[in-house]
């Protein structure tokens, strides 16, 4: 049988969005959040409020969390009221906070052990991809409890890889971040050195898009970075928090990574001088800084 309860730990930016989804699509929801807003908000739509997260999760099918960052899945399942205290347990948890592989595999030992099926499985996309269940979806756990979440899957994104064991899908998704840190540094870069060549930066994306240097970076964060739009789709804290995510794997993995090292920097920079909850586009801003103009035409 497929799954149909669902309860759903963390209504967030990406959180509040895949839950209305999965409400739309006719699952029985129930769900918690630290914050009260979003969770009023979805059970006027039709799910059931949890006081915790132990009963949040008790006898659901599945259990989807999408947290901040690594110490919050931690407490959330294996804390004070957490999922593995739930009576009874459900049958299977996904966790698609983007987290340390580490504590992934940390936490599905403790759930495996209990036996509690447990899948890690981030997310790309930003909030625009969670609005239009339209995510990437990085996934590592046994290959039969990654069947089993298939359904769900298809509802919130528009690929799902199941990538290996626990853990997996964080390390995935943390390449995944490497790669677009580096490509919006480069890209910021790029559009800067054409406005400060007196070039229109407009001109210069319509004529490298459908080259090599043409990307799903480019075509999403140009646009922004030539208007000086930092309205967030995933801000730029959220980025740092992932780039020192990346960089604690790195080291676990002994993987140079000096690219990743350098734009983490910059990231860090900007979140310390008050641009922490503008979209990570703004990246840009550091050159911009530097070179006292902007990419804006």
């Amino acid at each position: 049988m497929p799954p149909r309860s669902i309860g759903f730990i963390g209504l967030g930016v990406m959180g509040k969005p895949m839950a209305k989804n999965l409400l739309a699509a006719g699952y029985d929801l129930t769900v918690h959040s630290r914050s009260p807003g979003p969770v009023d908000e979805l059970v006027a739509g039709g799910a059931r409020r949890a006081p915790s997260a132990a009963a949040c999760a008790a006898g659901q099918d599945v259990v989807i969390l999408m947290l901040p960052d690594s110490p919050d899945s931690e407490l959330v399942m294996l804390g004070p009221s957490g999922v593995l205290e739930a009576d009874p347990l459900p049958a299977l948890v996904v966790d698609m906070s983007s987290i340390q592989p580490g504590v992934s595999r940390r936490i599905a030992a403790r759930a495996e052990a209990g036996g509690l099926p447990f899948v890690d499985a981030p997310v790309s996309g930003g909030e625009p991809g969670a609005i239009a269940g339209e995510l990437a979806i990085m996934a590592g756990g046994p290959a039969d409890a990654f069947e089993v979440l298939g359904p769900l899957f298809e509802v919130l994104g528009k690929s799902a890889v199941l990538c290996g064991p626990a853990g997996a899908g964080g390390a995935v998704k943390l390449a995944n971040q490497m790669i677009v840190a580096a490509n919006i540094q480069a890209v910021g870069e790029a559009l800067l050195f054409a406005a400060r060549s007196g070039l229109d930066p407009r001109v210069v994306v319509k004529a490298i898009r459908g080259g090599l240097a043409g990307s799903a970076v480019l075509d999403a964060k140009a646009p922004k970075m030539i208007a000086g739009d930092w309205a967030p789709g995933f801000r730029l804290e959220l980025h740092l928090k992932d780039l020192d995510n990346a960089l604690a794997a790195a080291r676990e993995a002994s993987a140079p990574v000096p690219v990743t090292t350098v734009v983490r920097q910059f990231v860090k920079t900007l979140v310390e001088n008050g641009h922490a909850a503008e979209d990570h586009a703004a990246i840009a801003r550091y050159g911009e800084q530097i070179a006292g103009s902007t990419i804006a035409p």
